[in-house]
C-alpha cells in the first residue's frame, strides 16, 4: 500500500483520483490557491500543479475544495433516525465525521443501546465516534431504564471509537467531589482520553473547580459573557445551533483571530426536518458566514478545530497524508455542497447519495421499550391546594426555562389547564419499570389552545411526556404512545390526529428519511392546529424534563428546581 501511495505522491504513477483546478482553502495559512489535488488509497497523496494524471479526473475549475465537515457534538437519536438513515441525510450535506454522545439511548437501554449505536454506525460513508455517556442517570430526580457506573464507562473507553467521557452534566456532583463522578473522571484520564463539559451558567470558583478535573469543552453557553469567561479559563467553546437551542447569533462575537482556534460549530440536537430542509454542518457554516464571520474561520470551526480537539489527526485539512474526506462548493457565501468525497470516493453529488447504505442489524432488540401501567383520568387530576403555583416558562429557541409563579385556575376543586392564560397541563409518566409514577405540573409558553401533544422523547430519562388542555386527549395520546412503542402523537377531540412511530428505543425510526419526514410534518401540522406557534413544539416538549438545565423542570418524580438541586412542590405558600 505505502509503495503505491509513495509512487503517486512522487508523481511516478497516476493518482486514483485527480481533482483539477480547484480553489483549495488552506486552513493552515488561510490562503485560497488554485491547484490540483491527487487522491489515492483513501488519502490525499499530493497537492500542486505537478499532479496532472488520474485514473478518474474531475475538472472542478472555479469550485472550492474544503475538508469534510465535522460535528463535534451531536446526539444522533435527536434526528429521530437510526445511524444508517442519519448518514443518508447528512453525508450529501458535506458531513464526513461526527462525534456523538449516545446518552439518549443509554438512558433507555444502557450498554446494549450503546453497543447498538457502535455496530449500526460501522461501514458507513460517515465516521461516527462516540463519547461515553457520563450521566446515566443524569440526576436522582428521574427514573431511567439503565445505570452506567464507572466500571461500565471503563469498559466503553476500551473502544478506539470512544474518544472520551461525554458531557459531564452532573457538574454539581463533580464540583462537590462525589466519588462515583470522580471515578468516571479518573477512568477517563487514566486512558488519556477527553472529558467533555456541560455547565450552563457555571462561573467563578465553581467553574474553576470543575475545570481542575480536566474538563475540556462546553456547548451550553448562551451569553457572550459566559462564553468569554469559560474560554479565558481554557475551555474550548462549542457554538451550538440546532433545533431546540440556537446560540450562534449570541456567541459569534466571541470569535476573533485570537480565539478562533478554541471555537467549534456544533448542532447538539437537530431534527429530521431541519436536516433535510436546511442541512447539517453546512447550514451552521452558512449561517456563521451570513452573520459576518470570515469564511475561513467558519470552515475551520467545522473541520480543523474539532479534528484537533478530539485528537483526530488524520482529518480536518487538505494536505498530503490526510484522509481524502473532501467537500466541493461553488461559492463560500451560499455554501451549497456540490460533491462529497469520503476516503477518496465520490459518495454524494448535488444533494444525492450515490451509494446504498444497508439497514442496521439488531435494532429489533430495542423495540417494545415503553412499559407503563394503565393511566386513568384520576391519575392526571391535580387538587387545588394552593392558589399560586410554580409553572415552567418556555424560552423560545432556548432549552433554558424560567420559573414562573402564577395563579392557577380552579375547577371543581381541581387545578386545570387554562388556554386563556397559556397555562397547559404537563404530565411525565415513568416508562421503563411500569412503576405507575407520574409527575404533574403546568407549563407556560406552549401556546396550546386545545387537545394534547405527547412524546416518548423526554430528555434525558426519556419517560413519556404529554402536554395538553384536555385530560381525555392526554389519555388518548398516552395510550397511542404505548401501542406504538414510542414516538410523537397529537390528539384532539378524543382521537389521534397524527402520529410518528419511533420504535427503536422509543427514540428513532428505521424507515427511509422521506417517510419519517412525512410523518414528522404531519404531527407538526396537527400541533399547529392545536394553537401552538412554536417552530419546534416537540423538541421544546422533549426538554421540559431535563433536570440538568436551569431552572424549573418536571420529571416522573415531580417538579425539580435545578438551581437549588431539589424537588419542589407545585403549590407556593
Amino acid at each position: 500500500m505505502y509503495a503505491e501511495i509513495l509512487a503517486m505522491a512522487r508523481g511516478e504513477r497516476a493518482a486514483e483520483t485527480l481533482l483539477k483546478g480547484v480553489k483549495l482553502l488552506n486552513l493552515f495559512s488561510g490562503e485560497v490557491i488554485t491547484t490540483n489535488v491527487a487522491l489515492g488509497r483513501g488519502l490525499i497523496v499530493g497537492v500542486g500543479p505537478l499532479y496532472t494524471r488520474g485514473e478518474k479526473v474531475y475538472d472542478l475549475q472555479g469550485c472550492y475544495l474544503l475538508p469534510g465537515l465535522i460535528d463535534g457534538h451531536i446526539h444522533i437519536e435527536s434526528s429521530l433516525l437510526t445511524p444508517p438513515r442519519f448518514a443518508e441525510v447528512v453525508v450529501p450535506h458535506g458531513t464526513t465525521t461526527v462525534i456523538a454522545d449516545p446518552h439518549e439511548i443509554a438512558n433507555v437501554a444502557g450498554i446494549s443501546g450503546i453497543r447498538y449505536m457502535l455496530a449500526a454506525s460501522e461501514h458507513l460513508p460517515l465516521d461516527v465516534f462516540l463519547m461515553a455517556p457520563s450521566c446515566v442517570p443524569a440526576t436522582t430526580f428521574e427514573t431511567t431504564g439503565a445505570t452506567l457506573d464507572a466500571a461500565a464507562i471503563e469498559s466503553l473507553l476500551q473502544s478506539e471509537r470512544v474518544l472520551g467521557l461525554g458531557e459531564l452534566m452532573n457538574y454539581p456532583g463533580a464540583i462537590a467531589g462525589e466519588p462515583e463522578v470522580l471515578a468516571k473522571v479518573a477512568a477517563t484520564r487514566k486512558r488519556g482520553k477527553l472529558l467533555d463539559g456541560h455547565a450552563p451558567g457555571l462561573a467563578g470558583a465553581d467553574l474553576q473547580a470543575y475545570l481542575t478535573l480536566g474538563i475540556g469543552s462546553d456547548h451550553e453557553c448562551t451569553t457572550l459573557t459566559e462564553a468569554q469567561e469559560k474560554l479565558r479559563q481554557g475551555m474550548w467553546i462549542m457554538l451550538r445551533e440546532g433545533s431546540a437551542a440556537q446560540n450562534l447569533h449570541a456567541l459569534l462575537p466571541l470569535v476573533n483571530p485570537y480565539t478562533v482556534r478554541r471555537c467549534m460549530l456544533v448542532t447538539d440536537d437537530k431534527e429530521i426536518e431541519g436536516l433535510l430542509r436546511e442541512g447539517h454542518m453546512d447550514c451552521n457554516v452558512r449561517k456563521a458566514i451570513a452573520l459576518g464571520l470570515e469564511p475561513c474561520y467558519a470552515i475551520q470551526m467545522a473541520t480543523l478545530n474539532p479534528a484537533e480537539y478530539f485528537g483526530l489527526r488524520d482529518r480536518g485539512v487538505i494536505a498530503p497524508g490526510y484522509l481524502a474526506d473532501l467537500v466541493v462548493v461553488e461559492d463560500l457565501q451560499e455554501f451549497s455542497v456540490k460533491m462529497v468525497f469520503k476516503r477518496g470516493k465520490l459518495v454524494a453529488e448535488q444533494g444525492r447519495l450515490l451509494i446504498e447504505i444497508p439497514p442496521a442489524e439488531g435494532e429489533e432488540t430495542l423495540h417494545h421499550t415503553v412499559h407503563i401501567r394503565q393511566v386513568t383520568a384520576e391519575a392526571l387530576r391535580i387538587p387545588a391546594s394552593h392558589r399560586k403555583i410554580r409553572v415552567i416558562g418556555v424560552i423560545p429557541d432556548q432549552i433554558l426555562t424560567q420559573t414562573l409563579f402564577l395563579e392557577g385556575t380552579e375547577q371543581e376543586g381541581m387545578l386545570v389547564a387554562d388556554p386563556r392564560k397559556d397555562l397547559v397541563k404537563l404530565a411525565v409518566i415513568e416508562r421503563h419499570q411500569a412503576s405507575g409514577r407520574i409527575g404533574l405540573g403546568f407549563v407556560h409558553g406552549m401556546g396550546i389552545k386545545q387537545g394534547a401533544l405527547a412524546s416518548s422523547i423526554g430528555h434525558d430519562a426519556h419517560n413519556l411526556i404529554v402536554a395538553g388542555v384536555d385530560d381525555t386527549d392526554m389519555l388518548v395520546a398516552i395510550e397511542a404512545l404505548r401501542q406504538m412503542g414510542g414516538g410523537y402523537v397529537v390528539a384532539r377531540g378524543g382521537e389521534v390526529q397524527a402520529r410518528l412511530p419511533l420504535p427503536v428505543a422509543g427514540l428513532m425510526s428505521p424507515q427511509p428519511p422521506p417517510t419519517v419526514l412525512q410523518a414528522f410534518q404531519a404531527v407538526h401540522e396537527a400541533a399547529k392546529q392545536l394553537g401552538t406557534s412554536l417552530p419546534h413544539p416537540f423538541a421544546t416538549l422533549s426538554f421540559l424534563p431535563l433536570a440538568v438545565i436551569p431552572t424549573l423542570r418536571l420529571t416522573d418524580r415531580g417538579l425539580v428546581d435545578v438551581t437549588q438541586g431539589r424537588l419542589v412542590p407545585l403549590g407556593v405558600e
